[in-house]
C-alpha cells in the first residue's frame, strides 16, 4: 500500500492532530470538496476514520447524523451539494463482493464517496483523494493525518 502525501506545511513531515483538530481538518476538507469525488480513509481499527468521515460530511452540509456503516456496509446520505455515500469495505472479504453494493453506480456517480478500508476494492479503486491516519506513538489522544 502506498502511502499518501504529507499535507503541505506539516510540521517535520507530519501534521500530528488531536481529536477537535481532526474534526475542524475534516469540516475544512469537506467545505472545499467538489463532486464527483472519491475519498479513501485508511487506518487501523479506532484510529479516527469514521469521526473523519463525519467532520467532511458536516463541512459537506450533511444534516443527519453520520454513523459508521459497518454492518450496513453503504450509507447514503443528502447535501444540497450532491448525494454523499459512506462506505466500509471492512467486512468484504474482497473485490469480486464490490458489486453486491452497488459499488461501479457509487464510485462512477456525481456524489462525494468516502470510503474506509479502501484496500478491500483492490483493483476496483477508482482515481480518489487518499487520507490516512496513524497513531500518533506514545500519545494515544493524537492522530497522524497523511493525505494527497
Amino acid at each position: 500500500m502506498t502511502r499518501p502525501l504529507v499535507p503541505p506545511l506539516a510540521s517535520g513531515g507530519r501534521l500530528v492532530l488531536d481529536e477537535s483538530e481532526l474534526r475542524e481538518w475534516g469540516m475544512n476538507f469537506g467545505q472545499a470538496a467538489l463532486a464527483p469525488l472519491v475519498v479513501t480513509l485508511s487506518g487501523e481499527l479506532g484510529s479516527g476514520k469514521t469521526t473523519l468521515a463525519q467532520a467532511i460530511c458536516a463541512g459537506y452540509e450533511v444534516t443527519e447524523a453520520v454513523t459508521s456503516p459497518t454492518y450496513a456496509l453503504v450509507h447514503e446520505y443528502s447535501s444540497p451539494r450532491s448525494p454523499v455515500f459512506h462506505i466500509d469495505l471492512y467486512r468484504l472479504d474482497g473485490e469480486v463482493q464490490l458489486t453486491n453494493i452497488g459499488w461501479d453506480e457509487i464510485v462512477n456517480g456525481r456524489g462525494l464517496v468516502l470510503v474506509e478500508w479502501p484496500e478491500r476494492a483492490g483493483s476496483r479503486l477508482p482515481p480518489h483523494v487518499p487520507i490516512a491516519l496513524e497513531y500518533e506513538p506514545g500519545d494515544p489522544s493524537r492522530r497522524i493525518l497523511l493525505a494527497g
